[in-house]
Order: C-alpha cells, then structure tokens, then sequence
C-alpha cells in the first residue's frame, strides 16, 4: 500500500513539474529534490525525517543542477 503511495506521489510530482516550462533547470531541481527527498524521508520516518529528507533533497537537487553542475552539463 505505502509502495503505490509513494509511486503516486513521485508520479504526480514529476507531471506537475513537467509542466512548468517556464522555470529554468535549477528551479526545477531544488523542487524536484525537495519532493522525492520528502517522500523518501516520510517513509523512513515521522514528520521530522519528512522535514529532513526535504531539505536534504532541495539541497542536493539544486547543487547538481546548478550551472557547471553534475546535472547540467551539455
């Protein structure tokens, strides 16, 4: 049950930043990161790992995504 949770969550997640053409790839990352990030905290722990995964998934999206970043290289 908490699997097809978690899957409808990152799917809705992933279709409702698809459509948000007009922020730029670093945006995109820190939301995108701090979404999975939440939902993977919240299925480790309460509120606070939801809280900390959060945080640590915005973090990591928006380095990697930064100019020169890991992510953002062409």
């Amino acid at each position: 049950m908490k699997t097809k949770l978690i899957a409808a969550v990152l799917t809705a997640a992933t279709l409702g930043l698809g459509g948000c053409a007009t922020m730029d790839r670093q945006t995109v990352g820190t939301v995108g990161g701090a979404v999975v990030g939440g939902v993977v905290g919240n299925s480790l722990g309460g509120t606070g790992a939801t809280i900390l995964g959060a945080g640590a998934g915005a973090l990591l999206g928006n380095q990697l995504t930064k100019p020169g970043g890991a992510l953002n290289k062409r």
